[in-house]
C-alpha cells in the first residue's frame, strides 16, 4: 500500500511542476511556447484555457497536500 500511495505522489509531484511551470509569468515562460498567454495558438483563447490551467493546478496542489498527510499518518512506516 505504501508503495501505492508513493507512486501517486511522484507522479502529482511531476505534475504539478509541469503545470506550474505552464503558467504566464513576467516574461511568458514556457506558457508561451504552448499560445497559453496569448489568444493564440492551437489551445484557442488565453482566459479560458489559463482559467481551467488554474482549476487543475489547485486540483493537484491538494491532491498532492491530501496525499502528503496520507503518507505521513500511514502505519506504513
Amino acid at each position: 500500500m505504501e508503495f501505492l500511495f508513493s507512486a501517486i505522489q511522484i507522479g502529482l509531484s511531476v505534475g504539478l511542476i509541469l503545470l506550474v511551470l505552464m503558467h504566464s509569468g513576467k516574461d511568458a515562460g514556457l506558457s508561451g511556447a504552448f499560445g497559453v498567454g496569448t489568444g493564440q495558438g492551437s489551445l484557442g483563447g488565453g482566459s479560458l484555457v489559463e482559467r481551467n490551467l488554474n482549476r487543475w493546478t489547485v486540483g493537484f496542489a491538494i491532491a498532492f497536500a491530501v496525499n502528503t498527510i496520507i503518507l505521513l499518518k500511514s502505519p506504513f512506516w
